[in-house]
């Protein structure tokens, strides 16, 4: 699917952090059964665009000052608690000392671009709203404004990769996941931008070959995955990616791109619609890839 991918044994910089990663999983799976789970998080809100918009903080214990932030971004029909919930981001961003945070949408949706969703006819200004969040909590925190980084799953994907489309400057590195983006507009980043990825290609929600789609608000039409990674590969002048086949994934990762840029996709073979786990996990991997971006 893509041009000039070569295959090569899992080797290199991208398969140390998938075993580290792995390795960080299962050591967290022991002492989670030693030690009661890291503070949750609490409600904040901010006034943006004439509207109240709220969300969840959580602030990693045992820290002075936080080493990064994290937008963690909700699908159609849910909200920042339930994506907390869902992604289990915690414990990951507790290892990297990250603060995390869970931003509700308006109508359980994000004006992402697709034109379907009532924060999008409506003219809810998203985009804005999340970096005013993101500037806020950096300067509330003392956080380092070049650690901001965005994800987020289904349409909480699409609204994060249009954050990197729009505002690279804003966010160093973003990880959407089972999301492409709108075909009705360009991804045309200002600079380049750090992008990990993975989607199921047997998405039966946000369908991996791109096309239509019906999601909250109604029907839009999207790029497949596989071009909207190539086009990350483009926009960041990344080199060739080198393809690497792995146990029911199939990962294509090109390092030494503009301004030191790596992209990341992960194709999960049968998989469906759902925050990764299992084979990739996608709390993990995308934590481990913000620290290093």
């Amino acid at each position: 699917m893509f041009a000039g991918g070569a295959v090569r044994g899992v080797a290199g910089a991208v398969a140390r952090r998938w075993a580290a990663v792995a390795a960080v999983a299962a050591v967290l799976l022991t002492v989670s059964a030693l030690r009661a789970p890291s503070a949750s998080a609490f409600p904040g809100a901010l006034d943006f665009g004439g509207m109240q918009r709220t969300y969840l903080v959580h602030v990693p214990a045992g820290v002075d000052r936080p080493s990064g932030l994290v937008l963690n971004l909700h699908g159609g029909g849910q909200n920042g608690g339930q994506q907390m919930a869902l992604s289990n981001y915690n414990v990951a961003a507790d290892r990297q000392g990250f603060l995390v945070a869970y931003p509700d949408g308006i109508d359980m949706s994000w004006a992402d671009g697709r034109g379907a969703s009532v924060p999008d006819r409506t003219g809810v200004d998203d985009v804005g709203f999340l970096v005013a969040l993101a500037g806020q909590l950096a300067d509330q925190y003392g956080i380092d404004r070049a650690n901001v980084f965005a994800t987020g799953m289904s349409a909480g994907g699409f609204m994060t990769t249009r954050l990197g489309c729009e505002r690279p400057d804003v966010f160093a590195a973003i990880a959407p996941m089972a999301a492409t983006y709108t075909s009705a507009f360009p991804c045309t980043p200002s600079q380049p931008v750090s992008v990990i990825g993975a989607h199921g290609n047997a998405d039966p929600v946000v369908p991996f070959n791109g096309g239509p789609m019906i999601g909250r608000g109604g029907p839009s039409e999207i790029v497949p995955a596989p071009v909207m990674a190539q086009r990350w590969f483009d926009v960041n002048g990344c080199p060739p990616p080198v393809v690497e086949p792995g146990p029911g994934v199939l990962i294509r990762t090109a390092t030494g791109c503009a301004d030191g840029a790596e992209v990341e996709f992960v194709q999960i073979e049968g998989g469906d619609h759902r925050w990764p786990t299992g084979v990739f996990d996608a709390s993990q991997a995308g934590a481990q890839f913000f620290a290093e971006h």
